[in-house]
């Protein structure tokens, strides 16, 4: 590959350079953006929202001006019911659409617009190239419900394999691949899309996985159990800021559980892949102590803490018997966090609609002829366990606990433990399911062709988005290898591109407890 090429800076270089190889529009493609990218306009008519009227509540410098004017009114309206988690009664929020819903967050912090200019370069435009943006505050069920998003996409890709004579191309970030892989269960069900079982082996060429959260986020837990930040949101450092220096942590915590989506993201697999008090599958030689202990608490003081370290699993558990019965109900009732260790168990969950959305209980779809790519950012250190405290002052919070962020000693950061990963999703998480768990036959067992491109995190220090090297999990979109490997499949060639595994998730993968059932492939 061209060094020269790949160290410009020119926004269209990389279409350029593919077209002049004689790379051309080929497949159609679809864009499925990741969590809190896609701007949310507000479409309620009562008084309190007339203001707003089709202004980005999320996603625009509108957001920050009624954070600072009117934090009630945005909290009113950015947050869904507690009971149903639909909108609340006289207001409505919606997802922007069109390529203007995802390419960039708040002006000059771009987000799709580097893929969509070197598409554009190669020779796509709105007739060949889509973005599916969704409501990533709904859980997946009601998106069908109250927005019918996956009979909407299904339908585009219908049409767009229809009028091109092509199967189509699909192209996820983050949260997005989790909605891609949920999408695949309901298009093939008779409890959803009624496609049968060779929908996508007739429509879908190829799924680009792009840094997909397939596991869920170490930093997804403390965003919902405490509140806390720490680019839990993936945000840049203007949301970040508003966020922080207009919300209390109890306020975030509560605004993040009347979000149903950003729960999609809690850690899945338990003990199994997240490890136990005293160890964990990518635990280190030498490591005084096992990333597997996530929550930690100091002892000494006159503190009232759990009684005990707590692991995934067992924060897990602690954050569902300790949060209001809504939020509760809401997450056992929409998402699963088990495993299936049978083939029988794996088919028996093609019925149950919320295990769709989790990799270790379903399998892939039985497609053959689908072609897998995970492109993922490895090199940047990721949040992996806390340690945490009780509130300055509990008479005047509903949190039970928050990050002990004047804790620093040896791994210990402010309260924060660091692993790998990409700055946001842990590598177990990007990293498993392509490295082996889709190479096994109970999860995979129409043999669709996984490949595997880790991409290390080489930023340029003087590049606040981190330049063309970049592996940061937001920043990669814009990553030049990235571009490149996007447009080689959608030209049809993802035939030429070959695994690149650099890091040690393989090594982790062989150690996290899920037994083989049968040989992998």
């Amino acid at each position: 590959m061209n060094t020269e090429f790949l160290e410009s800076s020119d926004a269209f270089s990389v279409g350029i350079k593919a077209r002049a190889e004689g790379l051309d529009v080929h497949h159609p493609i679809i864009m499925v953006p990741g969590v809190i990218s896609t701007g949310l306009e507000s479409w309620g008519t009562g008084n309190v929202s007339r203001p707003y009227f089709r202004r980005r509540l999320w996603g625009s410098w509108t957001m920050m001006r009624a954070l600072l004017s009117d934090k009630e009114v945005w909290k009113q309206h950015i947050m869904l019911d507690k009971k149903t988690g639909l909108d609340p009664p006289g207001l409505k929020l919606r997802a922007a659409q069109g390529f203007d819903a995802t390419d960039f967050f708040i002006t000059g912090y771009w987000i799709w617009s580097k893929i969509f200019e070197n598409l554009a370069s190669l020779g796509y435009d709105p007739t060949n190239a889509f973005t599916a943006a969704y409501d990533w505050r709904l859980s997946y069920e009601n998106l069908e419900v109250r927005d019918q998003y996956f009979t909407r996409l299904k339908n585009h890709i219908e049409m767009a394999h229809g009028v091109s004579g092509r199967k189509v191309v699909l192209a996820s970030h983050s949260m997005g691949s989790q909605v891609v892989f949920y999408f695949f269960h309901w298009a093939a069900s008779p409890f959803g899309g009624k496609g049968g079982d060779d929908w996508v082996d007739k429509h879908i060429e190829a799924w680009i996985n792009i840094s997909g959260c397939m596991l869920g986020a170490a930093k997804d837990v403390t965003a919902v159990l405490s509140g806390e930040m720490r680019d839990t949101a993936q945000l840049n450092a203007f949301a970040v800021y508003g966020l922080e220096r207009f919300l209390n942590r109890e306020e975030r915590a509560e605004i993040f559980r009347a979000m149903p989506g950003i729960s999609s993201m809690l850690p899945m697999g338990g003990e199994a892949v997240w490890g136990n008090l005293t160890w964990a599958p990518d635990d280190k030689p030498g490591q005084a102590h096992s990333f597997g202990s996530f929550l930690n608490f100091r002892t000494g003081g006159n503190w009232t803490t759990p009684e005990k370290n707590l692991t995934v699993a067992t924060a897990l558990e602690y954050l569902l018997n300790t949060s209001d019965t809504w939020y509760s109900d809401q997450i056992r009732r929409s998402y699963s966090h088990g495993i299936a260790h049978t083939r029988a168990e794996v088919e028996a969950n093609e019925f149950q609609p919320h295990k769709w959305i989790n990799p270790l209980e379903t399998r892939l779809p039985l497609a053959p002829n689908l072609k897998v790519f995970c492109f993922y950012g490895i090199g940047k250190p990721t949040e992996r366990g806390y340690y945490y405290r009780p509130p300055d002052l509990p008479q005047q919070t509903k949190l039970n606990i928050t990050i002990d962020t004047g804790f620093t000693l040896g791994e210990v950061d402010h309260g924060v433990i660091m692993g790998e990963g990409d700055g946001t999703v842990n590598l177990l998480s990007t990293g498993y399911m392509c490295s082996k768990g889709w190479r096994m036959k109970r999860y995979n067992p129409a043999e669709a062709k996984i490949t595997v491109i880790e991409m290390p995190h080489q930023p340029d220090r003087f590049n606040p988005r981190g330049g063309p090297n970049t592996a940061d999990h937001v920043d990669i979109l814009g990553r030049q290898t990235l571009n490149e490997l996007l447009l080689r499949v959608a030209a049809g060639r993802g035939d030429e591109i070959e695994d690149s595994v650099i890091s040690n998730i393989r090594e982790y993968a062989d150690n996290i407890k899920i037994d083989d059932e049968e040989l992998e492939y």
